[in-house]
C-alpha cells in the first residue's frame, strides 16, 4: 500500500520524510557557528576551512553512484536507514578528534553517510507519492532548509551554552536527533514500496548514463546553487570578523538559511504549477548573483540583508532542482538519475570553497572568496535556458 492510500499513513510518511530532509543537514551546518573555535583550537587557516566546509560535498558527489548501487541491492528504505546512522555516529566522532586530520576523517565518514542516503530520497518521493512528486519533494526539502536553520541559529545561542561553550559536545548534541530518525524510519516507514524503492528488483540499472546531457545540464545547474550555499556558509563568517563588524555574523547566517523558509513554502503551494519549468531557474540564478555582489560591494550594514535574499534563492533552486529526476526519468532510472546529479553537482561544491579559499589566502582579499559563486550564479542562468524539460514518466 502507498502512504497516499490512507490520511494517517500519508500523515506520518510525510512526517518521515521531513525528518529523513532535517537529517541530511543537521550535523553538515554544525560547522560555520564555531569556525572561530576551530580556529583557536586547531589553528585552521582558510583553505583548511574551505577544505572542512567541502568535505562533506565531497563525499555527497564520490558515493552517489555507490549509494545508487546499495538502492539497486538492499532498497531505498534500508539505504536510508543505514545512510542516517552513520551520519549521527560519525558527526559525534568529530568530538574526538585531537587535531585536523582527524577531524578531516570523521567528516569524511559523516559526508559518506549523507551521500548514501541521499540518492534514496527521490525514489521514495516519487513511489510514496506517485501523484504529488513535486509536493513530496518539498516536504523533504522544507525538512533539510529547517535542518540547516536549526543547527547554524541555535548553536551559538543555545547549544553552546548548553554544553559549556564546547564546539566538541555541540557536535555530539547536533548528531542525537539524526540518530533518532534512523530508528523511526527502519520502524515506522512504508516497507512494500520501499523495498522496491521504484528501482528495478533485480539490481541491474544503477550506474547513470554519463553520455546524457540532460544528466550534466541538471547536475551543473544543482551545482551552482549548492556551491552558492556552501561557500557563503564557508566564508562569511570571517568575512565579517576581518572587517571589524562579527557582530553581524550571527544575524547573517540566520538570514542565509532563515530565508530559505519562504521559498520552501512556496514550493509547498505551488510546486506542482513552478517544478519543471525553466524561467524560475533563469530568475534564481540572476537573484544568486544580485546577492553575491550585494554581500561584496555594499555597506556591511547591507550583509545580512543581502545573505537572507540568498538564502532565498537557493532554496528555491535545491527545490526545483531536486523534483526534475522523478519528474524526468523513469521509475527504474529515478536513483541513477539523481546519483549523477549529485555526482555533479556536488563536485561543483566542492571546488568552488576551496578555490575561494585559495584565492583569499593568495590575495588576502576577502572579497574574492566570493568570485567563484558569482560566476556559478551565471553559469546556472546559461544552463536553465537550454533545459529540456519534456516528461518521461512512464
Amino acid at each position: 500500500m502507498r502512504a497516499s492510500g490512507r490520511p494517517g499513513r500519508l500523515l506520518l510518511t510525510l512526517a518521515l520524510l521531513w525528518l529523513a530532509g532535517a537529517g541530511l543537514r543537521l550535523t553538515v551546518l554544525a560547522v560555520p557557528p564555531v569556525i572561530p573555535l576551530l580556529h583557536r583550537d586547531l589553528h585552521l587557516t582558510e583553505t583548511g576551512i574551505g577544505v572542512l566546509s567541502s568535505l562533506p560535498a565531497l563525499l555527497f558527489a564520490a558515493a552517489a553512484v555507490p549509494g545508487s548501487l546499495l538502492i539497486s541491492r538492499v532498497g531505498a528504505r534500508h539505504t536510508l536507514v543505514a545512510g542516517l546512522a552513520l551520519t549521527a555516529l560519525a558527526s559525534a566522532l568529530r568530538a574526538a578528534a585531537p587535531d585536523a586530520a582527524l577531524l578531516f576523517a570523521a567528516t569524511f565518514l559523516m559526508g559518506l553517510g549523507i551521500a548514501v542516503m541521499q540518492p534514496s530520497l527521490p525514489p521514495l518521493a516519487r513511489d510514496w507519492l506517485p501523484q504529488r512528486i513535486g509536493f513530496a519533494t518539498a516536504v523533504y526539502t522544507n525538512g533539510l532548509l529547517v535542518g540547516e536553520i536549526l543547527s547554524v541559529s541555535l548553536t551559538i545561542p543555545l547549544v553552546l551554552p548548553l554544553v559549556g561553550g564546547s564546539w566538541r559536545l555541540s557536535f555530539v548534541a547536533w548528531s542525537v536527533p539524526v540518530l533518532v530518525t534512523a530508528v523511526l524510519v527502519g520502524w515506522l516507514a512504508p516497507r512494500a514500496p520501499a523495498a522496491r524503492g521504484g528501482v528495478r528488483a533485480d539490481g541491474r540499472r544503477w550506474w547513470p548514463d554519463w553520455n546524457d546531457p540532460q544528466t550534466w545540464r541538471i547536475g551543473l545547474m544543482l551545482g551552482s546553487v549548492n556551491a552558492l550555499y556552501f561557500a557563503t556558509n564557508a566564508f562569511l563568517p570571517d568575512y565579517l570578523h576581518r572587517a571589524g563588524h562579527g557582530e553581524l555574523t550571527t544575524l547573517a547566517l540566520t538570514l542565509l538559511n532563515l530565508c530559505q523558509l519562504p521559498a520552501s513554502f512556496l514550493m509547498l503551494a505551488f510546486a506542482d504549477r513552478l517544478t519543471g519549468r525553466r524561467w524560475p531557474f533563469v530568475a534564481i540564478a540572476l537573484l544568486c548573483l544580485a546577492s553575491v555582489l550585494g554581500i561584496v560591494f555594499t555597506p556591511y550594514a547591507w550583509v545580512p540583508a543581502w545573505s537572507g535574499l540568498l538564502g532565498f534563492s537557493c532554496a528555491f533552486g535545491l527545490v526545483a532542482s531536486l523534483a526534475l529526476p522523478p519528474l524526468l526519468a523513469r521509475p527504474d532510472d529515478v536513483h541513477r538519475l539523481s546519483a549523477g546529479m549529485f555526482t555533479i553537482s556536488y563536485s561543483c561544491a566542492v571546488v568552488v570553497p576551496i578555490v575561494g579559499g585559495m584565492a583569499w589566502d593568495a590575495t588576502g582579499v576577502a572579497a574574492v572568496a566570493f568570485a567563484p559563486g558569482a560566476l556559478s550564479a551565471l553559469l546556472m542562468a546559461i544552463l536553465a535556458w537550454g533545459l529540456d524539460l519534456r516528461r518521461v514518466r512512464v
